[in-house]
């Protein structure tokens, strides 16, 4: 994070601290510490389910595991709503506003550096009903068959827009902030979007570029130059700004069309690593359930209508989705961040959240920030190590805090740059490394729950549940679903043995890909099992480890086949290494991987060994090459890749795969085709080069 170099500032204090107790310990101090502990000693958290069985197994041949947070679950039933009057999106959202008591919904800043200001739910709803009337007036017919697209960074406007198309029944279609024109119109043209509303200029300008005949009105956030305005009226579009859709609304007042639970929500189309977008087809049932379920397996830290979240993960990626709405449902508060990630360390400070969804990428900064920092002293590492054993064996005793002296001397600062207020946070989206899991959950001092799933069942199937601090593992099934493993026999995997294709099955299941049906029969298999290409391994509690992927897969020149997603996962593990693409081919007999090295890290060791230069240069010294291979190497062989799985050359390449220059999706996979045809020059000549 941005202000991640504040971090050990109070290491002096803590220094101070330590020094002065070596020299003067006595009895008085000792029975000062001895109250202070007593005093400060929590209580340890009670696991609502054993730890050691966290999943009943069905009867049955093909070992289908179910949640322990729903008793009919047993009866292969799956949880569907909790409150009877909370069957929709549209919902839970009312819900919501009357438990909060007409409390703040929406929150933002204006200008960046001002403090939060805020919308009540009732002013929310009223807004919502507004524009959504707004769209009928303009034309669109009430009901799911109607579909509208918003193309917008997170902001208020987004749930206005949002709540607004079910107040008539509307399905939404989000366009990914970081999707290219190309993808944009691919999905405005297969969803026959009429109606789109934009953040900006340059969206605008963004979807002018390439826009479909089939797009006749944009429905603008912010002011836009009178130049886009006229590009847009000779293409034959209208604009037309927020406030005005919601004037007109207001002028109609079209009596509101609620939707049903089965009908289609949203269509969200994943980003995809290959081909075009598939867009999934969610009804509310299916988010409602998820929803439900996640709160259920949240025990005692369940959300409540005092909570705060901040918003800064894509509105238009189903995990961000899932989690704001079930904040709406229980009457907390979602503030925006300012719209730069670069700010959001400003931005958790000035909301102080008491809940926030994040991806590995963010912590993961954050742990190496804090290690980089460490490792610039030996007492620094000294005292960041004890402070770490120490919270981690409290960990291991179920107790969470941040009153400790660890808190104070060492992690305050870690915990004051997430706003100082967190009591919940959920990962998801990608693996978070063991010790970057166990790592912020001593510095943050707060519940950290790790889940897995994916946009076609609502983005979560299983979740880490209250007082289990272990890592590797993602938890147990959430109660909307059953999950199985199957046989994957040309990668070794087998159910007989705990392993395989993770497959699910429950209320929370998408409805299909919408318009290509071969693709929803590949995806779902006639007895409604969805089929998500990761492969898993049930731990012997009934947890769930994602150990592989069953796509990318390919077999080298002997016929050996190779997974490059798990090397992958083996070698970033280096402390050398950002980014890292393993790529072999068919007439090849090895495989070679592109190296982005970690800047911090690859920088100290070139100055501990009297190297000079930027990173560019750095990547082109054969010392540094040879340093971060055999690091690359031996990491390898600790983790038992076999001999033709490890990497017999590679390029280091300064600059990281990012969305911004197409190598990564917006959900932060690696674009491989894309990757792959960049580097071409550079994995052609290390081919050369071993032939």
């Amino acid at each position: 994070m941005s202000n991640g170099t504040n971090y050990w500032e109070n290491m002096d204090d803590c220094l101070q601290y330590v020094g002065g107790t070596v020299g003067a310990v006595t009895l008085s101090s000792i029975a000062a510490a001895t109250a202070y502990y007593y005093a400060t000693r929590p209580s340890p958290q009670i696991p609502l389910v054993p730890l050691e069985d966290q999943s009943p197994i069905l009867d049955g041949p093909e070992q289908i595991h179910v949640s322990k947070f729903y008793k009919d679950s047993r009866d292969g039933k799956f949880l569907s709503y909790l409150h009877e009057d909370a069957r929709t999106l549209y919902e839970t959202f009312r819900k919501g506003a009357y438990d909060s008591n007409n409390g703040p919904c929406l929150g933002w800043r204006e200008p960046v550096t001002a403090p939060y200001s805020w919308m009540t739910y009732n002013e929310a709803l009223l807004r919502a009903k507004n524009f959504g009337s707004g769209l009928i007036a303009l034309g669109l017919k009430p009901g799911p068959q109607t579909l509208v697209g918003i193309y917008s960074q997170n902001r208020p406007e987004w749930i206005l827009f949002e709540q607004g198309c079910y107040c008539y029944s509307l399905a939404l279609v989000p366009l990914y902030d970081t999707l290219g024109p190309d993808a944009c119109s691919f999905i405005i043209n297969k969803a026959d979007l009429s109606i789109v509303a934009v953040e900006d200029d340059a969206r605008i300008n963004l979807l002018l570029d390439k826009a479909p005949r089939v797009l006749q009105k944009i429905i603008v956030i912010k002011e836009i130059k009178p130049a886009t305005m006229q590009r847009a009226k000779n293409r034959g579009i209208d604009v037309l700004t927020f406030a005005e859709v919601e004037k007109l609304g207001a002028l109609h007042n079209h009596p509101e069309v609620p939707p049903k639970p089965t009908d289609l929500c949203t269509i969200c189309y994943t980003s995809g690593t290959t081909g075009d977008p598939k867009g999934v087809m969610l009804s509310h049932a299916n988010l409602v359930a998820a929803i439900c379920s996640v709160n259920l397996q949240f025990g005692d830290h369940k959300l409540r209508s005092t909570d705060i979240m901040l918003s800064f993960l894509p509105l238009a990626h189903m995990l961000e989705r899932a989690c704001e709405n079930a904040v709406y449902y229980f009457g907390g508060a979602v503030g925006f961040f300012s719209g730069d990630i670069k700010r959001l360390a400003d931005d958790l400070k000035a909301l102080r959240p008491t809940v926030m969804p994040a991806v590995p990428r963010l912590l993961n900064r954050i742990y190496d920030k804090a290690n980089s920092e460490a490792a610039k002293s030996k007492i620094k590492k000294l005292i960041l190590s004890m402070a770490i054993n120490s919270k981690e064996a409290e960990l291991q005793k179920r107790i969470i805090r941040r009153n400790s002296i660890w808190d104070k001397l060492v992690f305050k600062k870690v915990q004051d740059n997430f706003g100082g207020n967190l009591r919940l946070l959920l990962t998801g989206s990608a693996p978070l490394a063991p010790n970057v899991l166990t790592f912020m959950r001593c510095a943050l001092g707060c519940v950290v729950v790790e889940g897995y799933g994916q946009t076609e069942c609502s983005a979560p199937c299983t979740l880490t549940v209250q007082g289990d601090h272990d890592t590797g593992h993602v938890g147990p099934p959430i109660a909307c679903n059953a999950v199985k493993l199957v046989d994957v026999p040309e990668m070794e995997y087998y159910a007989i043995q705990q392993q395989g294709e993770i497959c699910i099955k429950g209320t929370n299941v998408f409805l299909g890909y919408y318009k290509d049906p071969t693709k929803t029969a590949e995806a779902i298999d006639a007895d409604g099992w969805l089929h998500t290409g990761d492969i898993g391994e049930w731990r012997r509690n009934g947890t769930l480890k994602v150990i592989d992927r069953r796509k990318h897969i390919f077999k080298l020149s002997q016929g050996e086949y190779i997974v490059p997603e798990k090397i992958e996962n083996v070698y970033v593990r280096s402390q050398y290494i950002e980014q890292v693409f393993v790529h072999g081919e068919s007439l090849k007999s090895c495989v070679v991987a592109i190296v982005v090295p970690d800047v911090e890290v690859v920088k100290r060791w070139a100055n501990h060994n009297g190297i000079a230069g930027t990173l560019s240069v750095l990547c082109n010294n054969p010392d540094v090459k040879a340093l971060i291979l055999a690091d690359m190497l031996e990491l390898g062989k600790k983790s038992g890749l076999k001999s033709f799985e490890q990497v017999k050359d590679i390029y280091l390449h300064p600059d990281p795969f990012s969305v911004q220059n197409g190598l990564l999706t917006p959900t932060f996979k690696s674009r491989r085709p894309e990757i792959k045809n960049y580097f071409k020059p550079q994995l052609d000549d290390m081919y050369k080069t071993l032939d």
